[in-house]
C-alpha cells in the first residue's frame, strides 16, 4: 500500500509524532504515547514549536 502512494512507514509515523507535538507540545506525553526516546521527544518538540524552544547551552 504504501508503495503505490509513494511513502515510507517510518515517513507515515514521523509525520504522526510531529503532529502530536504540534498539539501537546509535551515530551513525557510523546514518550509515553509513541514509545521513543525522551531525547527524540524532545526534537520533536522543539522542531514543532521552535518559537518556544528553550536556548542552546554549550
Amino acid at each position: 500500500m504504501f508503495d503505490q502512494i509513494g511513502l515510507l512507514p517510518r515517513q507515515v509515523w514521523a509525520d504522526r509524532i510531529l503532529g502530536e507535538a504540534r498539539e501537546t507540545a509535551d515530551p513525557v506525553h510523546l514518550v509515553r504515547l509513541f514509545g521513543i526516546h525522551p531525547g527524540i521527544a524532545a526534537k520533536y518538540v522543539q522542531t514543532a514549536h521552535p518559537d518556544k524552544a528553550l536556548p542552546r547551552t554549550y
